[in-house]
């Protein structure tokens, strides 16, 4: 956890949102690096660049050109995302300043304040720190959010499809603050669409619950499968923020 007073106003006046749980998670425990202009309790720009995925770097503020200034001092940027009330300005800037047009994506927000369904399933239950071994061989886990799987399982929560013996699908929580927990879920190809995401979300959103916690669902605008799993579990969209988007080369 930060013990640096600036990064803690920084984060204090960012709030805990949706929409900021994965930067301020990152932020808190040292895995993201936030940069901003201004005071840092009443910021101008900011930025939030995850350190093991720099590539889509998060945004906050309102001021266009603020925030293209300083994501220009960010190595490693791809994707940037932001609010959905400066996406437009912004990448108009981008695509003056670079002469390449950028595309909006948005990214959706879901929360979950119903209790989250109940969903058994024998192939899926809940991980332990006693899986540890069988969570650092899984293919569809991550992370990065928890410095490692061991972090993962004492700090956030998990559930498995296992066949065989093996981790085949996981639901875990990507990021905790105080009041949310994003939740997200990977699964190999072979296993979709046999109700196995359905039941290993569930058991995670009910333990995020168990905790006080509300679960927080976001994905891209055109991953429909995501979109109707969040739907499945009693996620009602809140928000959007936006990614843009270079063309391909």
């Amino acid at each position: 956890m930060t013990s640096d007073p600036t990064v803690a106003t920084f984060l204090q006046a960012l709030g805990d949102t949706p929409e900021n749980v994965i930067s301020a998670h990152l932020v808190r425990r040292g895995l993201g690096r936030a940069v901003w202009t201004g005071d840092p309790a009443h910021f101008q720009a900011a930025w939030v660049q995850s350190i093991h995925d720099p590539g889509e770097p998060c945004g906050y503020g309102e001021d266009a050109a603020a925030l293209w200034a300083l994501l220009q001092t960010l190595d490693g940027w791809k994707y940037p995302n932001v609010s959905l009330s400066v996406a437009e300005d912004l990448a108009h800037l981008m695509e003056h300043e670079l002469g390449i047009p950028y595309r909006l994506y948005a990214d959706v927000y879901h929360t979950l304040t119903r209790p989250a369904p109940i969903i058994p399933h024998p192939d899926v239950r809940r991980l332990t720190l006693d899986d540890l071994p069988l969570l650092e061989t899984s293919e569809v886990a991550s992370w990065c959010g928890f410095g490692g799987p061991a972090g993962l399982l004492r700090e956030g929560f998990a559930a498995a499809t296992l066949v065989n013996g093996q981790i085949v699908g996981l639901a875990q929580t990507y990021a905790i603050t105080e009041r949310h927990a994003d939740v997200g879920i990977g699964i190999l190809e072979p296993y979709r669409r046999r109700g196995y995401a359905l039941a290993a979300c569930s058991l995670v959103c009910q333990a995020v619950q168990a905790i006080g916690l509300t679960p927080v669902w976001s994905t891209g605008e055109d991953n429909h499968a995501s979109l109707r799993l969040g739907q499945k579990l009693g996620f009602i969209e809140t928000s959007h923020r936006v990614y843009l988007i270079p063309p391909k080369l």
